[in-house]
Order: structure tokens, then sequence, then C-alpha cells
């Protein structure tokens, strides 16, 4: 039995959240829909405003459509007659109006949260944690689990690519009543700093959450004001969590175990002798990674079929959480074994075997320096050309890190395009060539991304190493306000390289 109106209104009062409000004779209006995109308006919806670039418009679209309500934090004088409620802070808001629509206000105890928030490794180890899951519940004959990723979104009902890393309170609380509708038993997700800044995933609970590691990242007007604001936004996670899975080998590890005291519980993991799941032995074998894991339940060895000592450490994460479920060590193994995940890591070789190209969605300090690492000794004695961009109008920062970095380990790195949005190429390009030219390295600016990866590999002279970084999978560019659909990375290098072998007459042996 759907809500009304007058109910939702007492909801926000008991949340201290109504500053005024005129519910115009509809108290007993039951509320059909509520939505923040005029598009998506119905009759008998609850229209919220929010967004830096909310237009009036949009509320009188989405009246006429049929709303018979809308909140917000500011009044309209609307052409459409309607109820209205002022509230303080429509993000605090938006959750709670979510969660008692969709019914999942109170834990479902069928249905088990896990959040991983990190400033590297989010979705490789949310990949991890599915297939370990997903091979669990086989071997009981349950339906496979749910995953909200910066790759995709399944939850039961749903399986399409994904807008936000975390998605929007509205959409996540579908999500969730999806998953339990559809009797999945796991439900994997990512949680970044702004949802956990923006009030994204209040009122979820979480059965368990990782903490995998922080650096400065997301450091800009747009996002966080400074290092703190972002630490503390990552840290709040641990408010939400039954029990804290967390990383004994992060930067901060104190202050990390410190706010891990909020959850239930806490499990460590990592290579530490002290970490309760405990990873040894990592080395490099079958074009992936073995290792050793030793916790009080099992002291096993793992595989796993991605390259990357951090991959490692990924895993090593969605094992400690599947130690937590209760998951046996062997089918944690078993699942494992085969994992792939897209834009994380993949590789490919030019069929005579002299370049090697690996599509990666590295894209800040903490990412650019594990993968350089590690790229830098699985392939010794090999050249290293690098292709990348920054985002423009955020996390300023990274330009001066990532341009050092990459200069550091390469021979030579082209600079390009990667969700330039508003802020002119040239500007961009002109923060970053200074910081890899100082280090000695060759830089080359190429707007087109296309024609960056496709000069990089015409420029390849002997045993190189490609590395195309920054928007793995990622199917678009966000050029002016619009995102615009673009060629994958990995779609990118596998056209380049197809030139390359035609060019040089060489067959695939």
């Amino acid at each position: 039995m759907k809500m009304k109106l007058s109910e939702y209104l007492e909801e926000l009062k008991i949340a201290g959240m109504v500053v005024s409000y005129d519910l115009n004779g509809q108290e007993e209006t039951p509320v059909t829909s509520i939505m923040y995109d005029s598009r998506e308006a119905t009759k008998g919806g609850v229209f919220i405003c929010k967004g830096a670039n909310f237009s009036e418009e949009y509320l009188e679209s989405a009246l006429k459509k049929g709303c018979s309500a809308y909140i917000s934090e500011v009044g309209y004088q609307t052409k459409e007659k309607s109820a209205w409620i002022l509230v303080k802070d429509i993000r605090r808001v938006m959750p709670i109006l979510a969660a008692k629509f969709y019914g999942t206000d109170s834990k479902n105890k069928n249905l088990h949260l896990t959040g991983i928030t990190g400033t590297k490794g989010k979705t490789t180890t949310a990949y991890y944690l599915k297939a370990i899951l997903d091979c669990f519940e086989e071997s009981q004959n349950h339906a496979e689990t749910a995953i909200l990723s910066t790759i995709e979104v399944y939850d039961g009902k749903e399986r399409r690519p994904s807008v936000l890393t975390t998605p929007e309170a509205l959409e996540l609380h579908r999500h969730i009543r999806n998953a339990q509708d559809a009797g999945i038993s796991y439900l994997t997700m990512e949680v970044s700093s702004q949802a956990l800044k923006y009030q994204r995933i209040r009122k979820v609970q979480y059965d368990v959450g990782i903490f995998l590691n922080i650096s400065e990242d997301h450091i800009s007007p747009a996002e966080h004001g400074d290092f703190e604001d972002y630490f503390m936004s990552k840290l709040s996670l641990f408010k939400q969590v039954d029990t804290a899975c967390i990383n004994l080998d992060s930067d901060y590890e104190k202050r990390v175990c410190q706010a891990a005291h909020l959850a239930n519980r806490i499990v460590t993991f990592g290579k530490k002798e002290d970490a309760d799941v405990r990873l040894m032995a990592v080395r490099h074998c079958g074009g992936g990674l073995s290792f050793r894991v030793k916790c009080d339940k099992f002291d096993e060895e793992f595989h796993i079929g991605m390259q990357g000592d951090f991959n490692a450490e990924n895993a090593v994460a969605a094992i400690a959480a599947g130690y937590i479920y209760g998951v046996p060590a062997e089918i944690m193994k078993k699942a494992l074994a085969n994992v792939k995940v897209s834009g994380r890591m993949e590789e490919y070789k030019s069929n005579d075997k002299k370049i090697t190209v690996i599509v990666d969605y590295a894209h800040n300090r903490l990412s650019f320096e594990k993968l350089f690492d590690s790229v830098f000794q699985e392939h010794s004695g090999e050249k290293i050309v690098t292709v990348f961009g920054c985002p423009g109008q955020k996390a300023y920062n990274r330009r001066r890190e990532l341009g050092m970095i990459a200069g550091l380990f390469s021979h030579t790195v082209y600079l390009t395009a990667d969700d330039p949005g508003t802020e002119p190429l040239e500007k961009i390009f002109d923060d970053i060539r200074p910081h890899v030219e100082t280090t000695g390295c060759a830089c080359i600016c190429v707007k087109d991304r296309k024609e960056a990866v496709f000069q990089a590999v015409r420029g390849i002279k002997g045993k190189t190493v490609l590395l195309v970084l920054g928007k793995g999978n990622e199917g678009h560019q966000k050029i002016g306000t619009e995102i615009v659909p673009y060629p994958t990375d990995s779609e990118l290098v596998c056209m380049a390289l197809e030139e390359y072998n035609r060019t040089h007459s060489i067959k695939k042996k």
C-alpha cells in the first residue's frame, strides 16, 4: 500500500528536516513515484529539486506532467498549483524518502550487503567478491548475486551499464528492493567518497564494509575541499557497518583502525603478521599471480589470472569478506582462478609479440604508483610508452602527480583527452606537460584519444609496453556539457594493433 503525502511529511519532521510546507489539501494523496529527473515525472509523483544546475523549468515540467508535490530547499512561484515541502538539506532528505518509498528502511536479514571503499581497487575487489559469492550461491543452487559497480548494475531485475560509481539514493534503494524481490542473498557495491559526502548511502546498513586504502585524490572545489574532507568522508562508511574489513597495509592505518571501532566487529587483512587474513608469498606465474592466504580457518594457495601485485591485495580483500561470510576456501580458490575485470589490467599483444599493451582504469596517484611499479618489475628492460589524460574541472592535484609518475617510468608520454568537460584541453595539457618533461621524458600532446593510441603504436620500435590509462571500459567522453559515445580504450587498442599487424604483414602465430 502506497504511503500518503502527509506520511512522508511526518517522516521528514521526525528527522528534523522540515522548514515549512503547504500540502494544498493533498494530505491523503498516495505518492505513486518519487523522482528528481523531470523526464521521469508521472501523475501523483513527488518531484525533488536538486543539483547545482537545477532550473525552475524542470519543476514546471514535472508539475505539468502530473506531479502532485515538490520538495526543495527553496520555494518557487509555480504556474501549476501544487503541494510543497521546504527542507533544510535535500541530500539528507532523499535517502529518507527513498527508503520509505521502496520499503528498505529496515535491514532485510536475507540480503547481505557489502560496501567497498578506497582510493584504488574498488571495482576489481567488487568483482572478485562477486565471483566468490556467485560460486558459493551456485554450490547451493541459489541465484546470481547482485552488484553495483563503476562498470555495471545487476540487481536481479535490471542489468545495465553504470552511470555513477554509487547510484543516487532513489536508484540505490530501488536496486536493493529489486534484489530482495528477486530472492538474491548478496549485494556487493562500490561506495565512492562523493556518495558518502552527499548522503547517497544514508539509510543503508552494510553487513560488511571493506576499506581498501587511502591517498590524496578528488581534491577540487567540485569534490572535496581538502584531503581531510576526503578522508573523513571515506571513514564515515564505518557508521553504517556491522563488520569492518580493513587493510593493515594502507596509509593512515592507525586512524582507519580507530574509526573502524564504530562497527560491531573488525577483521583485518594484508601482509602484516598480525592481519586476521594474511597475504603471503606473492609470485608471478601462468600469466597471473599465485599467493598464499593464511587465517584461523585455512592456509591455502590461491591463483588469479590478472597481473599486478596490487591485484593480490584486491583479491585478499575479497577473500577476507568471503571469510566473514563463511565461504569455504576451496570455493574461493575456484571462483578467483579465472576472474577478469573489464578495463582493469587487460593485456593485448601484437602478433610479433614486440608490443604488449595494458589497458587499465588507473587515474590517480596511488593507482599510477602501483601500476607503474608492477609493470616496471614484470617487464624489466622493456621500454614503457604511456597514453593518458586528466579530467576537466576536478582533482587538479592529479595533473602534477600523474605527470611526474608517468614521466619517471616512461620513454614517451602521449597526453590526450579524458573527459575534459568544459575546460580547454590545452589548459589541461599545459598543467600536466611540465611535470612530465621535468623528468626528462618526451611528451607529445594529441587531442583525439583514438589518434593518440594510434600514434603511440605507430611510434613503437623494439620491445615495448604501451600503457593506455584512465578510461578502462568507459565507452564515452565528457566533452563540453555532453556525454558523447566514444570507443573504449580496449577497442582503440585492438584497432591500432590490427593496423600494426597489417602494416607489418604479421600473421598471428
